[in-house]
Formats: C-alpha cells, sequence, structure tokens
C-alpha cells in the first residue's frame, strides 16, 4: 500500500510559478513509478507527467514540455512537479499517483494504482 498526500498548490498569476510536492507512505515507495495527473471542471483527467522509479526518466504531453519539470527525491519519499510560466488553462485540481509497473500506457489514468487528495492550482489572468 502507498499513501499519497499533496501540497503546494495555491492561485498565482498567468506567467508565475508553483511547485507541487507529494509525500509518500509506504516501504516500497522507490519502486513505484510516479505521477502527476490533472483534472478540471467538466473535464476528464489528464496526464500532466511521470517519472520511472527504475530509469529516472521523465514523461511530460507537449503543452508542459519546457514548462514542467518533475523529479523525485526517494531517501525523502517526495516527487515535486516544478511549474513554470503557468497559464490560465492550467487551472486544474492536480493529483499525485503511483503506479507498481510501467506498462507504457502512462497517458491512462487506470495505469496508476494510488492516488492523492488532490491540490488546488489556480491561475490568474
Amino acid at each position: 500500500q502507498v499513501q499519497l498526500v499533496e501540497s503546494g498548490g495555491g492561485v498565482v498569476q498567468a506567467g508565475g510559478s508553483l511547485r507541487l510536492s507529494c509525500v509518500a507512505s509506504g516501504r516500497t515507495f522507490t519502486r513505484y513509478h510516479m505521477g502527476w495527473f490533472r483534472q478540471a471542471p467538466g473535464k476528464e483527467r489528464e496526464f500532466v507527467a511521470a517519472i520511472r522509479w527504475d530509469t529516472g526518466v521523465p514523461y511530460y504531453i507537449a503543452p508542459m514540455k519546457g514548462r514542467f519539470t518533475i523529479s523525485r527525491d526517494s531517501p525523502e519519499n517526495t516527487v515535486a512537479l516544478q511549474m513554470n510560466s503557468l497559464k490560465p488553462e492550467d487551472t486544474a485540481v492536480y493529483y499525485c499517483t503511483a503506479a507498481q509497473y510501467w506498462g507504457g500506457d502512462y497517458l491512462n489514468a487506470r495505469s496508476f494504482d494510488y492516488w492523492g487528495q488532490g491540490t488546488q492550482v489556480t491561475v490568474s489572468s
């Protein structure tokens, strides 16, 4: 079992930055692939970024590349999402997530096993 708790959300003006953190508890955190999804009102949950525990390779979708950076600190059981150059369309609830297996379909929320409660990010124009 892995428990995930996010923090760091808030309100920021367009062009600003936020850093989200996710603290994981569980004996085998270091062997879980970690990710972030987001969900805006009336929209489906959307992949943001992920990082594999075995290779450390990060994955992003195009709108986030160059703006968002995912990182993990295994000794501290944390994964972070640094978000720069934020836009109003980045407004959403951001969820930390963990997957025991990497099947390649990382864009699909069903590929991840555990979820945090979410943290709200609001970007004002």
